[in-house]
C-alpha cells in the first residue's frame, strides 16, 4: 500500500505525483550508481510529470512530449541553466557556451555561430576524410585476431577532427593525453553533481587534485593552440578564420573584446563537448554493428555506391544517416538536460514554482511509447520513415539546441562510411554489447573491445 502523499515538503507544495522520502532512501544506491535507471523507474512508476520530495529547490522530472517541448521551445526563455549540473560542469569549461546562463549565452552565441555556418561545413569533409584515412592505416596494422578498444580510436579521431576544423590545430600527437584529461575531469564533475555538498576547490582532496590536473592539461592544450595560431591581441597570421580567430576578433554590443578567460572557456568547451559526445555515439554504433554482420555489409554497400556515384555525403547515404539517428535515439549524446524555472509555470496541469529544478532526459523521451513505435527495439531504418521529429532531441531543442548538431552528423556519418568500406568488426568469443554508464554522456563501461578485420 502506497503512503499518502503530503500536501507539501517542508513548505514546498506537492503539485505532482512522485516518490516519498523513504522511497528515495531505498533507492539511494541506484541514485548514486545509475541515476538514469532511477529516473526511468520514477517515470514508469509515477508518469510523465514526477515531483521528488526535495523542498529546495523543488525538483521535477518531465517526460511528456508536450512538457519537454514547453520547457525547451514553447516557454524556453523561462528556463535558465543555473543548475547544479551545469555549475559542476563549469568547473572544467568555465562560462563557455554549454554552461553559460541566459544573459552570458545571449551575448556569446552570435559570436561563435559563424564557425558552424553551413557553407563552412564543406571544409569538414576533407578534414574528416584525412582523419579516417589515418584510422584506416592504423587498423590495417592491427594483428589478425587482436582485440582493440574501438572507443579509444573514436575518441582520438574525433578530437583530431575538432582540433583541425575548429582551431586549425593538430591535436593528434597528444590526443590520448587530452582525452584522458577530459574523461577524468568529467568523472569528478559527475560526482560533484550527484553529491551537492562537497569540499571547496582549494582543499586538496583526491578528487580536487584530479580535477586540477585535468584542467591544467586542457589549459595547456589551449595555450599550445593559441601559440600555433600565432594569435595576440591585434594580429592574425591567416586569412582563413577559425573559431580562435572569431573569438579573438569578436566584440560585444558595447565594443568590448572577449577576455583571455572567455576565449579559454569557449575553446575548452568545444574540446570537451565537441569530441567526447560524437566519439561516444560512434563507439555505440560499432558496439551495435558488431552484433549484425548483415547490417555492416548493407551499410558498407551504400557507402561504396555513394563514393562511386553521387559522392560521399550525409545526404547521399540515407541508411547510414538513419542508423546513426537510431544510435542517437538510444544513446543520446546528452542523456540529461536540466533547467531552472525563472518564473512560475504550469506543465501538463501541474504547477511549477519559480526556482524549480526541471530534469529532462532525451534517453527517456526517446523511450516514450506515447510518441515512438516499439521504442524498446533497435530499428536501424526507423528514420527513413515518418517519425516524431519534435520528440527526437539528441542535441536538445529550441534556442539552446547544440550549436554543433550538423558538425556531429557530418563527422559521425563519414566516420562510419569510411571505416565500414574497409573493415568488418565482431566481438571476441564471449563478448557482448557493453553496459551503458550514464556520465555526461552514456559511456560504454569498460570500452568497446572488438576484433577488426579487412573486408574480403
Amino acid at each position: 500500500m502506497k503512503s499518502k502523499r503530503p500536501a507539501s515538503f517542508l513548505g514546498t507544495p506537492s503539485t505532482a505525483p512522485g516518490p516519498l522520502g523513504p522511497d528515495m532512501l531505498r533507492d539511494f544506491a541506484l541514485i548514486r550508481n545509475n541515476p538514469l535507471a532511477f529516473l526511468e523507474k520514477s517515470w514508469r512508476t509515477y508518469g510523465d510529470v514526477v515531483q521528488f520530495p526535495i523542498p529546495k529547490p523543488p525538483t521535477y522530472l518531465i517526460n511528456s512530449p508536450q512538457g519537454v517541448r514547453k520547457v525547451l521551445v514553447g516557454n524556453g526563455r523561462n528556463y535558465g541553466k543555473s543548475t547544479i549540473q551545469y555549475r559542476a560542469l563549469s568547473l572544467v569549461t568555465g562560462e563557455g557556451l554549454l554552461t553559460a546562463d541566459t544573459d552570458v549565452w545571449q551575448r556569446t552565441r552570435p559570436l561563435i555561430q559563424p564557425a558552424f555556418h553551413q557553407a563552412l561545413l564543406t571544409e569538414l569533409v576533407p578534414i574528416t576524410d584525412s582523419v579516417t584515412a589515418g584510422l584506416v592505416d592504423q587498423w590495417r596494422n592491427i594483428p589478425q585476431g587482436a582485440v582493440i578498444d574501438v572507443d579509444q580510436f573514436m575518441l582520438a579521431g574525433a578530437l583530431e577532427v575538432v582540433g583541425k576544423f575548429l582551431f586549425g590545430a593538430n591535436l593528434a600527437t597528444n590526443s590520448h593525453v587530452i582525452t584522458d584529461a577530459t574523461l577524468s575531469a568529467l568523472e569528478v564533475v559527475i560526482a560533484r553533481a550527484r553529491v551537492p555538498i562537497t569540499p571547496p576547490n582549494w582543499i586538496p582532496t583526491p578528487a580536487n587534485r584530479k580535477l586540477q590536473r585535468s584542467v591544467n592539461t586542457l589549459d595547456q592544450a589551449v595555450r599550445s593552440m593559441l601559440r600555433q595560431r600565432s594569435i595576440d591581441a591585434t594580429h592574425l597570421t591567416t586569412d582563413t578564420p577559425n573559431m580562435i580567430d572569431l573569438l579573438s576578433r569578436a566584440t560585444d554590443q558595447h565594443g568590448n573584446k572577449l577576455t583571455a578567460r572567455q576565449i579559454r572557456d569557449e575553446i575548452v568547451t568545444f574540446i570537451v563537448a565537441g569530441h567526447e559526445t560524437v566519439a561516444s555515439a560512434l563507439s555505440w554504433a560499432w558496439a551495435i554493428l558488431a552484433m549484425d554482420p548483415k547490417l555492416q555489409d548493407e551499410l558498407a554497400h551504400e557507402a561504396g555506391h555513394a563514393r562511386k556515384t553521387e559522392g560521399i555525403s550525409v545526404e547521399n547515404m540515407p541508411r547510414i544517416r538513419s542508423f546513426f539517428d537510431e544510435i542517437l535515439r538510444v544513446y543520446p549524446p546528452a542523456w540529461l538536460i536540466t533547467r531552472k524555472a525563472l518564473e512560475a509555470d504550469s506543465i501538463d496541469g501541474h504547477a511549477i514554482p519559480a526556482g524549480a529544478l526541471i530534469i529532462l532526459s532525451p534517453a527517456l523521451l526517446h523511450q516514450n511509447s506515447k510518441v515512438w513505435d516499439s521504442p524498446e527495439v533497435f530499428i536501424p531504418d526507423r528514420f527513413l520513415h515518418k517519425f516524431p521529429r519534435e520528440s527526437f532531441i539528441p542535441f536538445g531543442a529550441g534556442l539552446r539546441q547544440c550549436i554543433g548538431k550538423d558538425f556531429a552528423y557530418v563527422q559521425g556519418v563519414l566516420f562510419l562510411a569510411a571505416l565500414l568500406q574497409k573493415f568488418q568488426v565482431r566481438y571476441p568469443e564471449g563478448g557482448n554489447i557493453p553496459e551503458g554508464e550514464p556520465l555526461v554522456t552514456i559511456r560504454p563501461r569498460g570500452g568497446v573491445g572488438l576484433v577488426v578485420s579487412l573486408r574480403g
